[in-house]
């Protein structure tokens, strides 16, 4: 392979922001994995943004992407699953599995897509130093009549639009939109672009924690939902304590912390068998490899409001963040029901021909 951008690539970055900014190059936010897609002739590489490799983990897509896109480019842009009409994380999340039979089983049923946001080297020319507008009319131009399972992501300049987009893409399973100055070269690994996400807050149950790396202190909480039949699930953690403040949990929760977690509703966590049918803490996954999943059990007398982007099935996509204790709360009343649903929308009106 031998390309004007060759990898390792950084992919550039985005900081979060209130609103939506004026005078910019608006995107949806994807919720899929980042990556980069180098392609010179026969050879094609996918590189996650950590520069690991993708490439054997999605065969079809390889096979899609040297049928659709130009001899000799670079590509920045997002692998994505969709089911039902919108993106499943889960289901993109599978795909990545040791098993070389099992990757050929799921590329036939949980197939991926990839949409191109951004056009980094086509032919021999580097368009790095390039600004953002007029490598967006280059990737346009270069991917035109481009068809399923590649895709060049809706973009605009209307912030009118953009606000649009925010409000219905995320019943689709976007992420939210992102703002690009129509100046902005391509840096890589800086935060140069602007991301708005959705943002909510419900009241769950704390139910345990876990050690910070550094030392005896709260790393993370971990956070519980009650289901339809009084069960309570895990829904995910929230963590971003001031190193203080880590130490200081440490001490308020101790009057709930209890010898083992024998008696507590994850106690099974350790059982494997166990995962399959309901939501515990320490899930076995290939991401945590041989990461430390034990953890603190607590008593589940606490109650807390955190605020989260959105959900993944029946657990918080991302990590939430702490906002305050709320005393005034029992923990049978965190249900799934109090969580905002957002208004269905069908993935494929955003991926249809002329978009953007």
């Amino acid at each position: 392979m031998d390309l004007p951008v060759m990898p390792p690539v950084k992919p550039m970055l985005a900081k979060p922001v209130a609103k939506i900014p004026p005078d910019m190059q608006y995107e949806a936010k994807w919720d899929g994995f980042r990556a980069i897609v180098f392609r010179d002739g026969a050879e094609i590489e996918l590189a996650s943004r950590t520069g690991r490799p993708l490439t054997r983990y999605f065969p079809e897509l390889v096979e899609a992407l040297l049928e659709r896109l130009p001899g000799r480019c670079v590509l920045d842009g997002e692998i994505v699953v969709a089911r039902d009409g919108r993106l499943d994380f889960d289901a993109l999340s599978e795909r990545i599995h040791p098993a070389q039979s099992r990757i050929k089983l799921l590329a036939g049923q949980t197939p991926a897509s990839f949409v191109a946001f951004d056009l980094l080297a086509l032919g021999d020319d580097s368009l790095l130093g390039v600004p953002l507008a007029d490598r967006r009319a280059r990737l346009t131009t270069a991917l035109a009549g481009v068809t399923a399972p590649v895709h060049i992501a809706p973009a605009t300049t209307d912030p009118e639009v953009a606000q649009g987009w925010f409000e219905q893409y995320e019943g689709a399973g976007l992420d939210g939109v992102i703002a690009k100055p129509l100046d902005l070269l391509y840096r890589q690994n800086e935060r140069l672009m602007f991301k708005i996400k959705h943002e909510r807050t419900a009241d769950v149950v704390v139910a345990g924690y876990r050690f910070h790396k550094s030392g005896p202190v709260v790393g993370s909480l971990l956070l519980g939902l009650y289901d339809d039949h009084g069960v309570l699930q895990h829904v995910g953690v929230c963590a971003a304590f001031t190193a203080k403040r880590r130490e200081e949990l440490v001490a308020e929760l101790e009057p709930l912390r209890m010898e083992s977690a024998e008696g507590h509703p994850w106690a099974a966590w350790t059982d494997e068998a166990a995962h399959e049918s309901a939501r515990l803490p320490g899930a076995p996954s290939r991401w945590s490899g041989k990461k430390d999943l034990s953890w603190v059990a607590l008593r589940p007398e606490l109650v807390a409001e955190v605020a989260y982007e959105h959900m993944e099935g029946t657990r918080f996509r991302h990590t939430a963040r702490f906002r305050r204790w709320r005393g005034d709360r029992v923990p049978a009343s965190c249900t799934y029901e109090q969580l905002e649903e957002p208004v269905k929308y069908d993935l494929g009106e955003i991926l249809a021909p002329g978009q953007g």
